[in-house]
């Protein structure tokens, strides 16, 4: 089964789960920026990625010829892969909040004032460069098989759906394991709702327990966004160019 057709059965999924248990039951399934976040899912799941096929090629001739997991078995090379380049993500996804450059990019995520799944594609393109060219050469060094990185890409997908979801869920002692609406929601409060660089974890919640960086209260921030976010684009080509003003 092909990447488009996961994307948009998890898209369905997610939104017919948010329509039964919503943590927010007064936003409306069309809330405001759907139209832009929907242009967001279009770029980034299908042109983005030829945009980051050139710039694939482009690194190409660097001579990494990684081997490490020649020869292991699918699951062996399921769980390191999901564990080792999770755990990277989480390092590139906290440098995005501590670098002022790196955040400028990474705050058109942060724009979010209404939390769903499709806000899970509001990222910017150089957000995706910057972790690409961060992750090239370990990936290229494990070496791992074309289905499995398939596979950890379609988990990474979903969870990161599910985190953003307007879902009412608490998942008991998995949020210890993997990333939550209960969890993540804290990663996108202001700061005047709340503490700030809080669970950076994109598929698993465990960096976030072993760093101290996690922060899951019961209840849900009163306010999410940045400091300046009255004035911040609310539409698409705006939060492009917004990094390069």
């Amino acid at each position: 089964m092909s990447y488009p057709v996961w994307l948009a059965g998890l898209g369905l999924f997610f939104t017919a789960l948010e329509r039964l248990w919503p943590r927010n039951q007064q936003q409306p399934l069309f809330r405001k920026g759907i139209v832009s976040d929907i242009a967001y899912v279009v770029f980034n799941s299908h042109y983005l990625g030829i945009l980051l096929a050139y710039a694939t090629a482009w690194m190409a001739p660097i001579p990494i010829q990684g081997q490490w997991l020649a020869g292991a078995g699918w699951w062996t090379q399921f769980a390191v892969v999901l564990v080792a380049m999770d755990f990277l993500q989480w390092a590139i996804h906290n440098l995005l909040h501590r670098v002022p450059w790196l955040w400028r990019f990474h705050q058109v995520h942060h724009s979010i004032v209404e939390m769903d799944w499709i806000g899970n594609w509001r990222f910017h393109w150089g957000e995706i460069l910057v972790y690409r060219t961060l992750l090239y050469i370990p990936a290229a060094l494990l070496g791992a098989r074309g289905d499995v990185l398939f596979w950890v890409g379609v988990l990474s997908t979903a969870v990161g759906h599910f985190a953003h979801a307007n879902l009412r869920w608490h998942i008991g002692w998995l949020k210890y394991v993997v990333n939550s609406p209960e969890m993540h929601i804290w990663h996108h409060n202001h700061p005047n709702a709340g503490p700030i660089n809080k669970n950076f974890g994109i598929t698993l919640a465990i960096w976030d327990w072993l760093l101290g960086t996690a922060y899951v209260p019961k209840q849900d921030p009163a306010r999410l966004g940045f400091d300046g976010i009255e004035q911040y684009p609310r539409q698409l080509p705006g939060q492009w160019l917004a990094p390069f003003h």
